[in-house]
Parts: C-alpha cells; structure tokens; sequence
C-alpha cells in the first residue's frame, strides 16, 4: 500500500499551440490535478498501486483539484486551508522544441492546516501501513524543519519514500529520519551534497547512501538513472524512445518505483518499471498520464547494468 503527502499540489493546465507569439487559441486544453506528489499518485494508480493520498487544498482551484484527483481514481482525503491552491501552466508551441513552464510559488499551509496533514497522515497509515511518500518542494514559509517534521510523524514500520529537494532536504539529512528510499535528480543531489552538478553519477550515489543507509535513486534525464541498496548498484537506461512532454516524468518514475517495491520486486524490477512509466509519460501531454501497457512495454526494453561499486 502506498500514501502520499501532498503539501503543494497545484492544477496543471497544458497548453497546445502554434506559436509562442501573439494571442494564441489553444489546439487542445489538459487540466490534471498535479503537482509532483499528485502526479506520482495518479501514476501509480495507473500501474495498479493500492494508493492513497492526504492533501492540502484552498478555495475553488482545490475543489477542481479534488475532483479532477477522485476522478482519476486517487483516493483523497482533503485537508483544507484558507490560501488558493496554486494554477502551474505548461505550454508545447510547434515552433519551439521545448516546453515553457510556468510554475507559480505553492502558498504555505497555515499552521492549523499543517497540523491537521501530519494528523491525517498517521492516522491514514496506521490504518494501510506501507509505503509513506513525500514528494515535491517543502512551501518555504513553513521553515527548514517541514519535512523533519511531517517524517517524524509516520508510524514506525512504515517506509518512507522521499522526493524533495532544498533546505528541508538537507535538514532531514543532517538531523531526521533518514528515509528507507531517496529518489532525487542530478542537480538535486549535486545541492543536497554541496558538489558540481557535473560530478560523477555513481559518486552521488555513493555520496547520498553514506547519509541514508537506505535505497538510493538518482535520475539524469534522457541518460537514465542510477541507483543503490544493500544488494548492488545499477544503471538503468531507456535509448530511443523520446517525448516531447516531459513534465512529471520525474513524478511518473516514483510512481512506477514505489508500485513495484510496494509489489516485491527488487531494486531491479523496480528500474525497469520505472524507466518505462516515465518514458511513457513524455510521450503524451498532462502530468502523470500515459498508457500503462506502453510503459510496462517500454519496461521491458529498458536495459539495467550492474555497476562496479559495492553498496555503501
């Protein structure tokens, strides 16, 4: 079984057009209840996960939130707060090759409201114990000890799985819970590290499981991951397959990742469906949407080599 926390959802709106210039009418409007931890949700529900997910959501942007969520067969718990849930915008214009994202600040919850999340969170894992996941970037007026906080608060026997990044990342590290999964991408383990970004992917590996002692992945776009436990280490790569839609594709790995720990399989199967959730994801627009029998499809084609450095 897996929970999410989610602290900082958003409405997703992507946008088709011609052009970016001038008034533009887009070919096609995708709206999907988003932000990272929603999206990781909604993937996993798509690859068969038992999930459920505790979010914070304010006015009528979080009422169209909670119903686009439930209307993707999330099961949702709401906590609610006075400050407007965020609106985050992508746009895939036909004369650029990349997508503009324009991505708005997620308002803080109120203290009341936080309370009540990390209430809601233990309370929803006592009853499914499993997989805890907290993903996405910690609302910075709540402090450096958000995620220290909202981790501590998960019942003992559960598994956390975090996907975050900036000072409430490094305060975990330094002085939390250290989670039995970290799933970062390059450049957010190079600042969890204090390295360049640029530094060897293994030796950020290495380098986050020397904190953690706990299962490690670090994604790097189109090259793949890299990733460790106490079994091995292993690089995972998908080659020839590229989307334009790349959006939550970091979301839809967790997702696959969680699904397939949550479900047995080693570290191994777990890249494998992984790889292909998130390459499946690019390839369609809207967040943490995709065909799931292509991604378990691409699963199947994604190659995971054994690397030479022993566990950390």
């Amino acid at each position: 079984m897996i929970t999410v926390a989610a602290l900082s959802p958003a409405l997703d709106v992507t946008y088709l057009v011609d052009a970016l210039d001038g008034i533009q009418r887009p070919r096609e409007v995708h709206r999907t209840a988003g932000g990272k931890a929603l999206n990781a949700a909604r993937a996993a529900v798509l690859l068969g996960g038992d999930v459920e997910a505790v979010a914070v959501l304010g006015g009528g942007t979080g009422d169209v939130v909670a119903e686009a969520a439930r209307g993707d067969g999330l099961r949702l718990s709401v906590v609610r707060q006075r400050s407007l849930t965020r609106t985050c915008v992508s746009v895939h214009a036909d004369d650029h090759e990349d997508l503009t994202e324009i991505y708005e600040p997620a308002p803080a919850p109120d203290d009341d409201a936080f309370d009540e999340l990390v209430g809601a969170l233990a309370t929803t894992l006592r009853a499914r114990p499993g997989w805890c996941a907290v993903s996405g970037g910690m609302p910075a007026a709540l402090g450096p000890d958000v995620l220290v906080g909202l981790v501590a608060g998960v019942p003992e026997g559960c598994r956390v799985a975090v996907d975050s990044h900036g000072p409430a990342l490094h305060r975990l590290l330094d002085a939390g819970r250290p989670p039995e999964l970290l799933k970062v991408n390059r450049a957010e383990a190079a600042e969890a590290l204090g390295v360049d970004p640029g530094t060897d992917l293994g030796e950020l590996v290495h380098g986050l499981r020397s904190r953690t002692g706990g299962t490690v992945v670090v994604t790097d776009g189109r090259a793949g991951a890299r990733a460790a436990d106490d079994h091995g280490s292993w690089h995972v790569a998908l080659d020839g397959v590229r989307g334009s839609y790349p959006v939550g594709s970091g979301d839809a790995f967790l997702g696959g990742l969680l699904v397939a720990l949550d479900a047995g399989l080693d570290l191994v199967g777990a890249l494998r469906l992984a790889t292909g959730a998130a390459a499946a994801n690019a390839l369609v627009p809207g967040a943490g949407r995709f065909d799931p029998h292509v991604a378990r499809e691409l699963a199947d084609r994604a190659t995971v080599s054994a690397t030479g450095r022993e566990p950390a």
